[in-house]
C-alpha cells in the first residue's frame, strides 16, 4: 500500500479544518491550489467538464450558482461559454477575492446557502464537497440545501475526487521526492492533499454513503467515476 494511503487510513493527526471546510484560512493549502494549474488550465479543464454535461445545450440566461467557487475559475468559464445570471459561494474570503468578473459572489457556508427557496436552475460543485468535516451530516445538510435553493426539475452538477486505481497510482507517485522536483504541480498536488488530510480519506473512504446521499435528494440522471473523479448529474426530487 502506498505510504500516502497507509497514512489516510490511519492517520490521526490534527490538521486546520473549520466545520465546513478544510482550507479556510490555510494559506499553504491556497498557495498550493494557485502552483497547481494556472487560471488558463483550469478554465480549459472546467470547460470539458461542463460540456461533458451538456452545458452547450442549456439556455443561456439560467440561473446558475457555483458551490466552494473558490478563485472562481468556474465562474469564468461560465462567462465564456455566454452564460449571464451567475453566482458564486466559498468560505475563503481570500479566494473570492481573487475573482474578477460579473458574477455575484458571496463568502458564505454552503451549508447555509444565501439564496431563496427554488431561486437558481443549475448548481454546480466542482471538488468542494471532499472538505467537508462531518460526513455524512454536512454532506446531507449542503444536498438540502441545494434541493431547497433549485427550482423542481433543476439541476445539480458534481465533480469530486473518486476513489479508482488511477488516483492510487498518482498518490503513489506523490510520494516520490524525485518526481515532486521534476513536476512542480505533483508537489501541489501532494501539498494540498497532505492540507485537507483529514476530510479527503473520509471522503474517499466512504463511496456508498456518499452516493446514498446524492440519491436521497436527486435524481441520478448521468453519472460516470474514472480516472479518480466521480462526475455526476442529478435532478431536483420534487
Amino acid at each position: 500500500m502506498p505510504i500516502l494511503w497507509s497514512r489516510m487510513l490511519d492517520a490521526s493527526t490534527s490538521l486546520p479544518v473549520c466545520d465546513s471546510g478544510t482550507t479556510v484560512g490555510d494559506t499553504t493549502w491556497e498557495e498550493a491550489y494557485q502552483r497547481f494549474e494556472t487560471p488558463t488550465q483550469e478554465i480549459a479543464k472546467f470547460t470539458r467538464r461542463l460540456k461533458w454535461f451538456g452545458a452547450q445545450t442549456w439556455p443561456r440566461d439560467v440561473r446558475i450558482v457555483e458551490l466552494f467557487c473558490g478563485r472562481g475559475n468556474g465562474l469564468a468559464t461560465l462567462e465564456q461559454l455566454g452564460f449571464t445570471s451567475l453566482a458564486g459561494v466559498d468560505l475563503s474570503p481570500a479566494l473570492v477575492a481573487a475573482y474578477r468578473g460579473a458574477a455575484q459572489c458571496h463568502v458564505a457556508d454552503c451549508r447555509h446557502l444565501p439564496f431563496a427557496d427554488a431561486s437558481n436552475d443549475i448548481l454546480i460543485v466542482q471538488g468542494g464537497l471532499h472538505h467537508l468535516l462531518h460526513l455524512p451530516d454536512d454532506l446531507a445538510a449542503v444536498l438540502a440545501e441545494a434541493r431547497r435553493v433549485l427550482v423542481p426539475g433543476g439541476r445539480l452538477v458534481v465533480v469530486e475526487p473518486w476513489r479508482t486505481p488511477f488516483l492510487d497510482f498518482v498518490h503513489c507517485v506523490c510520494e516520490r521526492p524525485l518526481a515532486r522536483r521534476l513536476w512542480p504541480r505533483l508537489d501541489a498536488l501532494h501539498t494540498m492533499t497532505l492540507h485537507e488530510l483529514t476530510t479527503y480519506r473520509e471522503w474517499l473512504a466512504r463511496p456508498s454513503e456518499i452516493l446514498r446521499q446524492f440519491e436521497t435528494h436527486f435524481e441520478i440522471s448521468r453519472r460516470s467515476i474514472a480516472w479518480g473523479k466521480l462526475r455526476l448529474l442529478g435532478v431536483r426530487r420534487s
